[in-house]
């Protein structure tokens, strides 16, 4: 492909993600599938530009005044200092000349850039924002911009986070210690696609997983021999994490609506060695010592890793969320045996799905007490936002 058919991929896979509500890699991957001809360079330089505009689409809309993928394409070209014309020629595979209107934006000046610009956030979700962070707003938003590093979690039935390490460094990886989590290694100069044909991957040695993740678990404090309900399980990360911490004793469900999610665990837990996790999308019987809701959310604690989150999520879709998130409180709380605990964990940033919900919570539910919050961002803490709320039943 040449520099001007990277420009016009990178448009197309914008527009088509204007139209779906699937993750930007997934778009990426289904537009090169029927792309055969493409090589890896191309496929990385298009997916380089589209991961551009989308960190960076409230400043380059703001630049071009136009959120059209082709305007936004030309505000990253222009973030380069590149020459857009000499790209934007008409020619075979490459993007249409430019127009007036075009050129006209490309010479005027904006003029001075608002908070949620210099953000890069939707204008409407500032006062939540500013709530969560204060004034340290904007340090924390150009650590969302940031790329996400690649954290992994030592899988502790069938290795030690130092012996990973060595092994990773014999594999040409080089691994440090994450600062908060005891299994978790941070990897530099790696690529999740290399480390995934690994074989200490292949032969559930690791799992990736952000560190905030991780402390998640750690902070579940379950034991050997417990009966513990993972209840909105997904694709079962947390699960792999628990029984590991569970050192492979002891019962876990894994449950969640959706069997397509759970179907993702079972071959992961073949991997893994673990073999005290059960799936099963009906209502759990019985009480747990332990119940962890992973409640759906906003995911804006996951913007380093999923830019296009920050432009989908709407004041509606966040009113949805957070009333879901009350509704599967109570339900998993249901489930907590007296003196056992309900811990309750979002990737969102978010007070409204967060602090707000557990003190709505609590002021419902006496019988159960709340622990120090664990808060994690990724200015303050180098990894994904995230939330944990331990609560203590009586």
């Amino acid at each position: 492909m040449t520099p001007a058919a990277r420009l016009q991929a990178a448009i197309e896979v914008l527009a088509a993600l204007e139209q779906t509500a699937e993750p930007a890699d997934k778009a990426l991957r289904d537009f090169f599938r029927a792309r055969r001809y493409a090589g890896s360079k191309d496929r990385a330089a298009v997916a380089e530009r589209v991961y551009d505009v989308l960190r960076h689409y409230y400043s380059y809309s703001f630049r071009m005044q136009s959120s059209w993928p082709r305007r936004l394409v030309l505000a990253s070209l222009l973030a380069e200092g590149a020459d857009p014309a000499a790209l934007f020629t008409g020619g075979q595979y490459a993007p249409e000349a430019l127009d007036a209107g075009e050129l006209a934006a490309i010479g005027a000046t904006p003029g001075d850039a608002p908070k949620h610009v210099q953000g890069e956030f939707p204008a409407w979700l500032e006062p939540e924002l500013t709530a969560a962070f204060g004034e340290s707003l904007l340090a924390e938003m150009s650590a969302m911009g940031a790329r996400a590093s690649i954290d992994i979690r030592a899988n502790t039935l069938k290795t030690s986070r130092e012996n990973l390490a060595a092994a990773l460094a014999e594999e040409g990886f080089e691994a440090q210690p994450t600062p908060r989590s005891p299994s978790g290694l941070r990897l530099s100069g790696a690529t999740t696609a290399k480390l995934s044909a690994s074989k200490l991957f292949l032969e559930g040695h690791f799992e990736f997983q952000d560190e905030a993740a991780q402390v998640c678990a750690e902070l579940c404090a379950v034991k050997p021999g417990q009966r513990v309900l993972d209840y909105a399980a997904g694709g079962g990360g947390k699960t792999l994490s628990l029984a590991a911490l569970m050192q492979n004793k002891g019962e876990i469900i894994a449950h969640d609506i959706s069997a397509a999610r759970l179907a993702m665990l079972p071959p992961r837990a073949e991997r893994a060695g673990v073999t005290i996790a059960k799936t099963s999308t009906n209502k759990p019987s019985g009480l747990f010592d332990v119940v962890l809701l992973d409640a759906p959310c906003s995911g804006t604690g996951t913007w380093r890793r999923q830019p296009e989150l920050r432009v989908r999520l709407t004041l509606e879709r966040l009113a949805e969320l957070a009333a879901l998130q009350a509704e599967l409180l109570v339900k998993a709380a249901s489930f907590v045996k007296p003196g056992g605990k309900l811990v309750y964990a979002t990737c969102s940033v978010l007070p409204r799905e967060n602090e707000e919900q557990i003190a709505r919570f609590l002021a419902a539910h006496p019988a159960f007490t709340a622990t120090p919050f664990f808060h994690a961002t990724p200015h303050r803490s180098q990894t994904d936002g995230f939330f944990t709320a331990v609560l203590n039943h009586a």
